[in-house]
């Protein structure tokens, strides 16, 4: 009943509430975060959601604040991650501030506060049958995964968790449980980036510094993913 009626009710008017409430904050980081990055304080990507009834991602464009700035070096290409993370970026992304746009998501129905988390269309094309069962609810803010390591268990786990969280029924009492760990992880700054790395790895490339898939394979889903952005 939760699940199925009150949950998405529930989303919409905490993320109104919470939009409102936050909105003096929010406009300080917009403003901030545009010097800081010298220029749009805003980050869009891509991100798959909730399966629509032709079986298939409805793909939408989550909303954050930028943490990485778009420096390149002389041939045009984007320096990598840990030289485009500035101090501020670190900064609000070591307090999760930088997902506070992403209440407009939850707004507009593409995000809920608790559910899987949604990863990138690149890591999707990846994923097993199995493992995109996690696409049969609304993805979240956060997550089972989020509360148990987040960033520094590895993608197998993450998928046990977000499946868990499926499986074991979507309740209002676990998803406050899992709000308030989520709170607990924030305040700590714990887990906001695996460890020795300036940002989570792909899922595509872990599998291949795994072993688990080839550089053909590899190839042929960057080559899917793609396709499946161009919306």
């Amino acid at each position: 009943m939760y699940a199925k009626f009150f949950k998405r009710f529930i989303d919409f008017w905490l993320a109104l509430i919470a939009l409102i409430v936050l909105s003096p904050l929010l406009l300080i980081l917009t403003i901030v975060g545009a010097v800081a990055m010298h220029g749009n304080p805003f980050f869009t990507q891509l991100r798959p959601g909730k399966k629509g009834k032709d079986g298939k991602e409805k793909i939408f464009r989550l909303i954050k604040f930028r943490t990485m700035s778009n420096k390149k070096d002389k041939d045009g290409n984007l320096l990598p991650d840990a030289d485009r993370l500035n101090g501020y970026g670190k900064f609000i992304r070591s307090i999760s501030a930088d997902e506070l746009p992403s209440l407009i998501n939850i707004l507009v129905g593409d995000l809920a506060i608790v559910g899987p988390r949604p990863q990138l269309v690149r890591d999707m094309v990846f994923m097993s049958d199995e493992q995109r069962r996690r696409h049969n609810v609304r993805p979240g803010l956060t997550g089972l995964a989020q509360i148990n390591g987040r960033n520094n268990i590895t993608w197998e786990q993450k998928f046990e968790y977000d499946l868990a969280y499926i499986d074991g029924g979507i309740t209002l009492s676990k998803d406050i449980a899992i709000v308030f760990k989520t709170v607990a992880k924030v305040l700590k700054r714990s887990d906001t980036v695996r460890e020795g790395t300036a940002s989570d790895i792909d899922f595509g490339d872990w599998l291949m510094e795994e072993g688990k898939v080839d550089r053909a394979y590899y190839d042929e889903k960057q080559a899917e993913a793609k396709e499946l952005m161009k919306v």
